[in-house]
Order: C-alpha cells, then sequence, then structure tokens
C-alpha cells in the first residue's frame, strides 16, 4: 500500500497550450528529490479533461520513463463513458504504471449499481491495482460507502481518493473494506484530519508547489508525531487555501511558473490565474517557505 504524500501532478505546458516534456521530466526528478511518496498522471490537476486520449496516455508513458523506477506512477484514467475508462485503463496499464485511478463518472449521474457495474467491469477486465476517486464536487454524484464496500471485495480495487471532507466516512470505510483498503484524502485542508482519523495519506494538489513539506508533513503524522505534523500544516495551511481561489490547477500552475519550474501554458477553457490573486498566492509560497 502507498502512504503518505502523492502529488497529483500538473501537465507543464508551453505558451501555446503544447505539451513540454522537458519540464515534465524536471517535474518527475523535483518530487524524487522532495520524496514525495507517488506521482498521480494526467488526474483533474494534470488537466486530462482538455487533453486528447493520446496525449493523456503519452503524458503517462513519458512520466514512466522520466521516473526510471524511482517513484511509482498512477494514472489517472476515469471518464464518464466505461468504454472510454476502459481503454484508457488498458493503455496506462500497458505504459508501465504500478496503478490507476478513476473518478466517479461525471455528468450522466448513474445509480449506485451503475458504478458498481462500472468500476466492476474494469476491475474484471484490467488485472492492475485500481483506486477509486469520489469527489461529488465535480461529478454531480457521491459514491456511497456501501458501494465502495461492495467494489473493495475486487482484490486489485485497492484504495480510495475521498474528496468528500466528511472525515468520520474514513473510519467507517476502513471498517468495512478492512485496514488493507487505503483512504486517501483528496483535499489537502483536511489531509492531516483524514490521517489522524485512520487514512493513509493525501492526493496533494499542494505537493506541486511544496513537496518536501507536503511529504515530511504527511510522514509525521502517520508516524503519529502530530507536533510535527501540526507544525507543517501551519506553514502548508495558506497554501491549501489559496490553490484554490480559482479552479484546479490554475493557482498551481502559477506558482509552478514563479518558482521557475515550468512554463506558463494552460489549456482553454482554463485561463491563468486573475491578477487579483497574485499576492495571496505569493503570500502563502513564502508562508511554506517555497519562494
Amino acid at each position: 500500500m502507498l502512504k503518505g504524500s502523492l502529488v497529483a501532478l500538473v501537465t507543464p505546458m508551453l505558451s501555446d497550450g503544447s505539451i513540454d516534456y522537458g519540464s515534465l521530466a524536471s517535474l518527475v526528478d523535483f518530487h524524487v528529490e522532495s520524496g514525495t511518496n507517488a506521482i498521480i498522471s494526467v488526474g483533474t490537476t494534470g488537466e486530462s479533461a482538455t487533453l486528447t486520449a493520446d496525449e493523456q496516455i503519452e503524458v503517462v508513458r513519458k512520466t514512466v520513463e522520466f521516473s526510471s523506477g524511482r517513484i511509482p506512477i498512477i494514472a489517472g484514467t476515469g471518464a464518464n463513458s466505461t468504454a472510454e475508462a476502459l481503454e484508457l485503463t488498458e493503455r496506462a496499464a500497458d505504459c508501465g504504471v504500478q496503478a490507476c485511478l478513476l473518478v466517479v463518472p461525471y455528468y450522466n449521474k448513474p445509480p449506485q449499481h451503475g458504478l458498481i457495474a462500472h468500476f466492476s467491469c474494469i476491475a474484471k477486465q484490467v488485472d492492475i491495482p485500481q483506486i477509486l476517486y469520489n469527489v461529488p464536487s465535480r461529478t454531480s454524484l457521491d459514491m456511497t460507502n456501501n458501494t465502495v464496500e461492495k467494489l473493495a471485495e475486487f482484490p486489485n480495487i485497492i484504495g480510495i481518493k475521498d474528496a468528500t471532507s466528511d472525515i468520520p466516512r474514513v473510519a467507517d470505510i476502513k471498517q468495512r473494506c478492512g485496514e488493507q483498503f487505503a483512504v486517501y484524502s483528496g483535499n489537502d485542508d483536511t489531509a492531516l484530519s483524514l490521517i489522524k482519523a485512520g487514512g493513509d495519506g493525501c492526493i496533494s494538489v499542494t505537493a506541486n508547489v511544496a513537496p518536501n513539506k507536503m511529504s515530511k508533513m504527511c510522514d509525521a503524522a502517520l508516524k503519529g508525531d502530530m507536533e510535527t505534523a501540526e507544525k507543517l500544516n501551519a506553514q502548508l495551511d495558506p497554501l491549501h487555501e489559496s490553490l484554490f481561489v480559482e479552479a484546479n490547477p490554475i493557482p498551481s500552475k502559477w506558482a509552478l511558473h514563479q518558482m521557475g519550474k515550468i512554463a506558463d501554458g494552460i489549456r482553454l477553457p482554463l485561463m491563468p490565474l486573475s491578477e487579483v490573486y497574485f499576492d495571496q498566492v505569493r503570500t502563502a509560497m513564502q508562508t511554506a517557505e517555497v519562494i
């Protein structure tokens, strides 16, 4: 089981929106050196919604190549079409990823038994570890713990990224699914609370900008050193907030550009960070000591 800080990595782009593979290689090195526990490639933060399927798989393939086995790579392969999610998962598995992250189908709002059928289909056909992703704020659909419990019966469905900020759900999922079933926070601002409640870490946006502190915070919390974890989280709290002043990954990409890590590219309909937020994000970066 992967534990700790798993970064939901941005997809670096040039000003014209083309993918910047040179910066991607540098970001992978940055996370290996910073102690990040795993990289999630082409999730929501990686702008999967505006990449073509071929681009998604190429970014995954390159991320695996750049990692050279130094850090686990998890591919975001979810879609609101079961056939598309299945194809992406099959292709990502062929790239050599360690696991796939599959979001609850968005927009079409299937019933709970439809979710079971969707994820079961993929689990049966692709023999790779799979992590469920429940994010009702984006999908308009909440996957219940009853559904999670049924899906956890598949040996290759190994965990869930929970972005509900409902901390009591963690203990309930662990009780239903067993300690071996991983539960990751999908929200940085509740990551510490989730680990305290028995969770296993965070699939993190903040880790893009402050990977070393995020890794150390999660590690301290998992070891029960709450004094250290609380101190580090206090430094990270302004980032947890400011990296969501506009839709993710707009603020994260701006921050990484300020750090000299990536160019300023982002794809429509997303836009560069509004100038009104520059000072807030910059102050949060200073508090976290990343600039």
